[in-house]
């Protein structure tokens, strides 16, 4: 992972819309690193050392079976931070968090962030409406991952990661999604094989391209519409502030 301590005008959405004089105390820790492909953020159980708000990468926070099997509970991209524990009175997760599309992301330690936080600022506030979207994301999910065909939690799903990584194109392979959906990869094929055929996306070489967005909407079930309205209402309306 390499580290570069220049920030200029953050692309996170959180970090963008914090006031100047805030910024202005968290800029000096603030710290732009490249995250690689798979690459653990943090793991269940152990302390977590930085908080990340990524800008080009997304991160997947992923309940971890005994047998190894995992389920995706929260995906973070450019509108979110990894690390919620930390804001919490916790630094210590029970879920693990992995890089799942490589990319940049800013990293602030995790000291200095609750530091920031319990000045009952700005920042505290923004964080809670986070966790709050956050909280809905994982219910809905919950019951989307029990209720709904795996060819409509797909399409959520893909929407999802184009809303957080603000493209139609990503690199994903099969197994990967079948991982994060919790299923078989045969399963995650047939999905796919539907979605491709109806000209709905492209899969190519490990990428997957969204062809036509409206119609993967409608085939996607409600569980996408209700959390993308909640992070709206909580998040749709921040300022975007101009940091050095």
């Amino acid at each position: 992972m390499s580290v570069d301590n220049t920030l200029t005008h953050p692309k996170n959405k959180l970090l963008a819309a914090l006031p100047c004089t805030e910024y202005e105390r968290l800029a000096p820790h603030l710290q732009i690193v490249r995250l690689s492909n798979q690459q653990v953020i943090y793991d269940i159980a152990e302390p977590i050392a930085y908080a990340y708000f990524p800008q080009g990468s997304i991160i997947s926070e992923l309940a971890m079976m005994d047998d190894g099997s995992t389920v995706e509970v929260a995906l973070v991209g450019h509108e979110g931070m990894a690390g919620i524990p930390i804001i919490l009175g916790d630094n210590i997760s029970s879920i693990k968090a992995i890089v799942q599309i490589p990319g940049y992301s800013v990293r602030l330690n995790a000291d200095v962030l609750k530091t920031e936080f319990d000045r009952g600022g700005s920042l505290q506030r923004l964080l809670l409406r986070y966790v709050q979207a956050v909280i809905t994301e994982m219910a809905q999910g919950t019951a989307c991952n029990r209720l709904h065909r795996l060819e409509k939690r797909l399409s959520r799903w893909l929407l999802k990661v184009s809303d957080r990584l603000g493209s139609q194109e990503f690199p994903l392979t099969q197994e990967f999604i079948a991982e994060m959906l919790g299923v078989r990869r045969s399963g995650v094929t047939v999905a796919a094989g539907i979605l491709s055929q109806s000209g709905i996306i492209s899969y190519h070489r490990g990428y997957i391209t969204i062809l036509d967005r409206e119609a993967l909407e409608a085939t996607s079930c409600e569980c996408y519409r209700i959390v993308k309205a909640e992070f709206t209402r909580l998040l749709g309306d921040l300022p975007v502030c101009k940091h050095r």
